[in-house]
């Protein structure tokens, strides 16, 4: 089991960047595929960027490509997601998220049993 705990979330203007930040509490490279989802008002969980660093798999939701970049730190169990160029869009919710890889990343929000607890996003 993985314990995972978020920080990094804000109020900020549209355009601006902001950084979130994942710890885990165990390793996680070569065992977890890391997801960070974005839940908006009214909306299911989705991903919007995932990463493997293993075998280099990254994926990013198109709403976010180009914009959002995802990091593994695998000395601090850390994931991080920079946000740059803003929208009031993305505005919502953002959960680090872990699955065991098993031979596959998933892009589902069932299929990840770890989570930490969320952090709120506000673009205005």
């Amino acid at each position: 089991h993985v314990q995972l705990v978020e920080s990094g979330g804000g109020s900020v203007q549209a355009g601006d960047s902001l950084k979130l930040s994942c710890r885990a509490s165990t390793s996680i490279y070569g065992t977890y595929c890391m997801a960070w989802l974005r839940q908006s008002s009214g909306k299911e969980r989705d991903v919007v960027a995932l990463i493997y660093s293993a075998d280099g798999s990254i994926y990013y939701d198109d709403s976010v490509e180009g914009r959002f970049t995802i990091s593994e730190d695998n000395a601090k169990n850390n994931i991080d997601l920079q946000m740059n160029d803003l929208k009031p869009e993305d505005s919502g919710m953002y959960y680090c998220a872990a699955h065991p890889h098993n031979n596959a990343c998933s892009l589902r929000a069932i299929d990840f049993p770890y989570w930490g607890q969320g952090t709120q996003v506000t673009v205005s």
